[in-house]
């Protein structure tokens, strides 16, 4: 980590060079892909036990967020604590925003919520697995750029991504390939609502379910009852 103080430039900070260095990046990422363990539990609890469990889990993580904007003393042991890690917009006090970690409990909530659960594993440990692996990759091997992204990354997560649909039990691979595109291409391009920013977090997991789930409904209707079984 470097030791110089880390200082915004002003002007819009998602349009700044990352300011993560790879072992900054990588704490990161570790913290994050051990959300991959909320889909390993899914896999083997019912729905109602899930939900029980990620309603408080995302209510502290969405807690802690609110009140280090309105409280100081939060706000200064978030950025005291968690500073290292934290990319440029994440340390703008000005802005209410909500940290990566609400955003994926609230992303495992929703997949809980609304999709069956086949599909919601694979399309969560897209975002907890592909979207580290392609973040990593290009941090380090990333030479074409696009934005902030990088075709190496990109190229790592669609691998990847393939890698755990051809995993995950009782997933039609064609609708598996289709989740694992469908998250590839969100997850390389920006998806704004006004002037707002919305997480990949919540928008790679939700735009690979819809499409798993509008396969299944236009090609394999009759295979649609096995997606409540994981294993």
């Amino acid at each position: 980590m470097t030791d110089k103080p880390y200082r915004i430039i002003p002007g819009n900070p998602e349009q700044q060079p990352d300011r993560l260095d790879i072992r900054a990046e990588m704490a990161r990422k570790a913290i994050h892909l051990s959300s991959i363990s909320i889909a390993l539990i899914y896999c083997h609890i019912s729905r109602d036990v899930a939900l029980l469990l990620l309603w408080p889990l995302f209510s502290g993580f969405f807690l802690v967020d609110l009140l280090k904007n309105v409280s100081e003393p939060v706000a200064s042991w978030y950025h005291r604590t968690f500073g290292a890690m934290l990319r440029e917009h994440e340390l703008e006090k000005e802005k209410m925003h909500l940290n990566g970690a609400t955003c994926i409990t609230l992303s495992a909530l929703l997949m809980v919520l609304f999709f069956p659960k086949v599909i919601a594993v694979a399309a969560f440990s897209m975002v907890a697995i592909s979207d580290t692996v392609a973040a990593l990759t290009g941090k380090v091997f990333g030479k074409h750029r696009f934005g902030h992204k990088s075709l190496e990354g990109s190229a790592a997560f669609l691998l990847s991504s393939i890698l755990i649909v051809s995993l995950v039990p009782n997933l039609n691979i064609q609708a598996g390939l289709l989740m694992a595109v469908t998250a590839t291409v969100t997850e390389a391009f920006e998806i704004r609502v006004g002037g707002f920013k919305l997480d990949d977090n919540l928008t790679i997991p939700i735009v690979s379910a819809l499409s798993g789930v509008l396969c299944y409904l236009l090609f394999f209707p009759e295979q649609f009852a096995v997606l409540s079984i994981c294993r």
